[in-house]
């Protein structure tokens, strides 16, 4: 119980569900360029390494992430791998931020090292990045746009998400150009707010494009 608040989480009224996501595991032929990733972004730091497996973590957890190494040659066999989740199976996982502004801070830190977000969309209930690995398992960073459960359950039984449940996308660097001149941050997780003026963003269905998918 302890350790799920720790995680920002609270005990499930469903007695059947877990308390909180604990870690993932990644078959890797780039298993140095991936803990390379992952301490550029989360700060992770390896707990243990032999030559077949490697933990990470970057919080209280024990670990967060293990990368188990497959041979080089894989990378070869099976070129178009990285392409699956586009049609196949698990698409992303979503991470938390407590607030916009660590989110788009994290944006910009991540920007000076060379890593850039694939997607960047209000999808109504939430304000999202998408990142991808080098593996190209997809991460999505986001925040909520609404401040309690109850309020996010309303919007998503909404007549306004029926009429855009993908959402729309935005400019990162826009969106911390009025964070930083002191716009309410609560009117910046309006979806719109991103959009830079003379532009018009790609909204709904015309936001999934091959490269967003």
């Amino acid at each position: 119980m302890e350790a799920a608040r720790e995680a920002g989480t609270s005990r499930p009224a469903n007695d059947m569900a877990p308390d909180f996501l604990a870690h993932w595991v990644v078959k890797t032929a780039r298993r140095e360029e991936m803990i390379t990733w992952y301490r550029k972004v989360f700060g992770a730091r390896v707990v243990h390494r032999d030559r077949r497996i490697a933990f990470l973590s970057w919080d209280h957890e024990h670990h967060r992430l293990a990368l188990i190494t497959v041979p080089r040659i894989l990378r070869y066999l099976f070129p178009l791998a990285r392409l699956r989740r586009k049609v196949y199976g698990i698409d992303h996982l979503a991470v938390q931020f407590a607030s916009l502004e660590s989110l788009v801070t994290t944006y910009e830190r991540l920007k000076r090292v060379g890593i850039r977000p694939v997607w960047a969309i209000n999808h109504g209930p939430t304000t999202s990045l998408y990142y991808e690995d080098p593996d190209g398992i997809r991460l999505e960073f986001q925040v909520d746009n609404f401040p309690t459960a109850e309020a996010t359950a309303a919007y998503f039984a909404s007549e306004k998400f029926a009429a855009n449940p993908i959402g729309t996308e935005f400019d990162p660097d826009y969106l911390l150009e009025r964070l930083r001149r002191g716009d309410d941050p609560a009117e910046l997780l309006r979806p719109g707010a991103g959009t830079r003026p003379g532009t018009t963003p790609r909204a709904n269905r015309r936001a999934v494009t091959w490269r967003t998918l």
